[in-house]
């Protein structure tokens, strides 16, 4: 590989030629909206057996369930007021007893609890309605049109059922074993799925997002609650361009706090009050989207493994096959493998400098025959995508996509890198191991610019691609792809 050459033109301070991919469309939907309407478009999921709060006397003695559909989690945030808290209510049934549970507190604590004890289910669910009511201003009966109020709590979708757990099936009483079969994928590749599909990754990644787990657990995440969360956004996007005071901003800060629930500990929780806060809340959102559509691949799998036969494939083996691509490993050996390992240390910067684990060939269902659609395009270049480790599953699945904002810099756009050290800035990893993706990029007619234009919302009449021209960027090399 040749070394760096300097660039044609210098004048930015950004490192290296950052390309701007855009699809053939006259306004491409950011993810972000994507992401908005297929969450809204989804609606709620049915809800299973709900799960006993882990502080009751239900759960720590294992006797109690939750009686029918009665059980809520409540939030409200409050920034003016530094107020971060929670509301649990839920009917709980323990032989003949019944009783109104009750936890409040501030969120990432335990808080306080009551229990109420009834001998009849309806005085139970009574009390229970009565709280929700004065808590929420919203009557239970009719918690699909829920509404939220100033000052009062806010009802937070969460879906699915009680924590997984392993099932032993039975037919006529009998136990069924299931014979698993061995994996059939080889050892690095299993490393890569248990890592992309990790729930400690997971909760890892919305823990360093400040986000309560413990109102959106994992395997729970509801695609309207976070869908609910984009509005809140887009309502604070128009605040701020209409120029609104303080007290409005900090009102839908608490609206959007309350409907995302974040765990600040004792800090006061911020106002957003700023576009920069805005996107990062926008990113957040967007990784808290993958994390949901991951699980649900992860559930597709466990519900597989209940069915009632008796050979199964290797959880792996489906977890794999959910995403709907072939992975295909490189031998260490090969000069491909050798080519990007070069690739990756000319182009890496001294402050981070990443050692390839391992490397894969991707192949998506339907992706080579779109990209042949566009043959026609010339000037293709190998270019670095860094990304956080909790949507690697979704991108798999679903492609690269839109983002809102995408650093800001040129725009709406897919962003590529020709310097490792530029995409690696965008990489969050897991346990010191992240992922980043090199795709052969289509540039086609470039539109060069050398300092920031967030305005544009696709390359230029005549152009294929923004380039964002920097100091530096790689020589010429002739590759193998």
């Amino acid at each position: 590989m040749a070394p760096k050459r300097r660039a044609a033109a210098a004048a930015a301070k950004a490192g290296g030629k950052k390309a701007k991919e855009e699809p053939d469309r006259a306004e491409p939907k950011d993810a972000f909206t994507s992401a908005k309407e297929a969450l809204l478009a989804a609606g709620p999921q049915a809800r299973g057996k709900r799960k006993v709060d882990e502080h009751s006397h239900g759960a720590t003695s294992g006797a109690g369930e939750v009686h029918e559909d009665y059980d809520c989690m409540l939030n409200q945030t409050n920034v003016g007021d530094n107020n971060n808290k929670f509301y649990v209510i839920q009917v709980i049934q323990n032989k003949n007893v019944y009783y109104s549970w009750t936890r409040w507190g501030r969120v990432g604590e335990v808080g306080q609890s009551k229990p109420k004890t009834f001998n009849k289910p309806e005085d139970a669910v009574k009390d229970f309605e009565k709280k929700f009511k004065d808590k929420t201003k919203n009557n239970w009966s009719d918690r699909v049109n829920f509404v939220s109020h100033p000052g009062k709590y806010t009802l937070i979708e969460v879906d699915g059922e009680q924590d997984a757990e392993v099932k032993v099936d039975s037919v006529d009483g009998k136990n069924v074993v299931k014979n698993v079969l061995p994996c059939a994928l080889d050892g690095a590749t299993q490393d890569l799925i248990q890592l992309i599909f990790s729930n400690d990754m997971f909760k890892e990644a919305m823990e360093c997002m400040n986000l309560d787990t413990k109102k959106m657990p994992l395997g729970k995440l509801s695609k309207l609650q976070i869908a609910k969360g984009f509005e809140v956004l887009q309502e604070l996007e128009t605040a701020m361009t209409k120029k609104s005071g303080k007290a409005t901003l900090q009102e839908l800060s608490s609206k959007f706090f309350t409907t995302v629930p974040h765990n600040f500990g004792r800090t006061r929780p911020p106002t957003i009050d700023s576009k920069d806060i805005v996107e990062t809340k926008k990113e957040m959102l967007m990784v808290l989207a993958d994390i949901e559509l991951a699980q649900t691949l992860k559930s597709e799998t466990e519900k597989a493994q209940e069915e009632m036969i008796e050979t199964v494939p290797h959880p792996l083996d489906q977890d794999y096959s959910s995403l709907k691509c072939n992975l295909t490993l490189l031998d260490k050996d090969v000069e491909t493998f050798k080519i990007i390992e070069t690739y990756l240390k000319v182009t890496s910067g001294d402050y981070r400098q990443p050692k390839i684990v391992n490397v894969w060939e991707v192949d998506r269902e339907t992706e080579g025959l779109r990209f042949s659609e566009n043959d026609n395009l010339d000037n293709r270049h190998l270019l670095w995508h860094g990304t956080n480790i909790a949507v690697v599953a979704a991108i798999l699945k679903s492609g690269l996509r839109i983002m809102p904002h995408s650093g800001g810099r040129v725009g709406c756009g897919i962003y590529f890198a020709s310097e490792n050290s530029k995409s690696a800035g965008y990489v969050r990893t897991s346990k010191n191991t992240g992922v980043m993706f090199l795709s052969e990029v289509a540039l086609g007619k470039e539109h060069t610019i050398t300092k920031d234009n967030s305005s544009l919302k696709k390359a230029p009449a005549g152009f294929d691609s923004v380039v964002a021209r920097g100091s530096v960027e790689p020589g010429t090399i002739n590759t193998p792809f």
